[in-house]
């Protein structure tokens, strides 16, 4: 299993984060279990990390996968954990009194006296937010969740087996501990942010993972270029890594459009890697090259993920990991491409089983990395 301990050179170690601390952070306290780490940071193998747990929630798809447990839930970590992954991504966003909880998106939709109403996530207090949705008490009823489709239609989030919301104190101490965390760091793509609030809100996610992370491998993430800086610069024990949609959408600011600045931000900042839209990377493959020359590591994320000869290609082409949803079914054909092209079944002297995978010689290859940036243009 890929990192099994993460090391970073210490500058500044976050210790004991107080409930209302200063910018700055100095301590000389490293969490139980943090590694003293030598940049640059290097996944040792081909890593595959389950997207919020054993995989999104889809509510339109026809693929009974893709509903089958509630997203970000202990019981989707834990599921996911039944396979050989090296990491689960969880997206954390803070609460109104300052409680790390896992939920993706920025506004939660419910059903109250008939009607669908929303609130954004983060103007919720801890109570009102575990209010919604599957009860742990018996005997209490949640108010219903909604979700709104890319469509614009508001559909009622069923799933075959549902969950609890939860916080991420919950998910240290009910997970797997073998199970590393993805950590996104989630802040609304269309809200201006001061430094003192992402530093607020930081501390407040750092103050949970430096008490209860003890050994769990860590990885934070983001696609807020200014939150990524500052994680970095309040604590050097946990890699950071850059989100990014590679150009496939343009934003106001420039950091977010493309791998090359993805790129620069990583470099400029000391972060220690990049986290792409598969298809950012199809159509922009020289750009690999580049990052892995900076020493960076690179994973992908996107539908594409879920193809498992769309993930034998980026393993050919040097890229660190892949993050799925179909936890089960990425995981057997990583395994699979990941074995030596023959292996001897140790029931029988002689008889040699051919791992089944995807076959390009090195002419087909160099055609494909051609290709693929034309079809997906297209």
């Amino acid at each position: 299993m890929a990192l099994k301990a993460i090391q970073v050179s210490i500058v500044r170690i976050l210790g004991n984060v107080p409930k209302k601390p200063s910018v700055t952070l100095r301590s000389t306290t490293v969490p139980k279990g943090a590694k003293m780490l030598q940049p640059p940071w290097k996944a040792t193998d081909f890593m595959v990390v389950g997207h919020r747990g054993n995989g999104m929630n889809a509510l339109t798809s026809q693929d009974r996968r893709m509903t089958a447990v509630k997203e970000n839930s202990l019981l989707s970590f834990n599921r996911a954990a039944r396979f050989p992954i090296d990491f689960i991504e969880l997206d954390v966003q803070v609460t109104k009194d300052d409680v790390p909880i896992i939920f993706h998106d920025d506004v939660i939709l419910f059903e109250e006296a008939g009607h669908i109403n929303e609130k954004q996530v983060t103007n919720l207090y801890l109570e009102e937010f575990l209010s919604y949705g599957p009860q742990r008490e018996p005997g209490k009823v949640g108010k219903s969740l909604f979700r709104k489709a890319k469509d614009g239609r508001v559909l009622k989030w069923s799933v075959e087996d549902d969950d609890s919301l939860c916080t991420l104190q919950e998910a240290f101490r009910s997970v797997d501990p073998r199970l590393g965390f993805n950590i996104e760091l989630k802040f609304d793509d269309h809200a201006v942010y001061r430094e003192e609030e992402l530093t607020h809100v930081l501390q407040a996610i750092l103050q949970v993972v430096f008490e209860y992370a003890n050994d769990r491998p860590i990885i934070f993430s983001t696609f807020q270029p200014d939150a990524a800086q500052l994680v970095r610069k309040l604590q050097c024990v946990y890699p950071v890594f850059f989100l990014t949609e590679g150009g496939n959408q343009i934003f106001d600011d420039m950091r977010r459009n493309s791998l090359d600045e993805a790129l620069k931000l990583c470099l400029a900042s000391g972060l220690q890697g990049i986290v792409s839209d598969v298809i950012g990377v199809f159509r922009n493959p020289s750009a690999i090259a580049r990052i892995k020359a900076s020493s960076l590591a690179l994973l992908t994320y996107g539908q594409l993920n879920n193809v498992p000869e769309a993930v034998y290609m980026q393993h050919l082409m040097g890229i660190n990991g892949v993050i799925v949803d179909l936890v089960e079914d990425i995981t057997k054909a990583v395994s699979d491409f990941s074995r030596p092209a023959t292996e001897r079944d140790e029931s029988s002297c002689d008889s040699i089983e051919e791992v089944r995978r995807p076959k390009f010689s090195q002419q087909e290859l160099t055609f494909l990395l051609k290709c693929i940036p034309e079809r997906i243009q297209q």
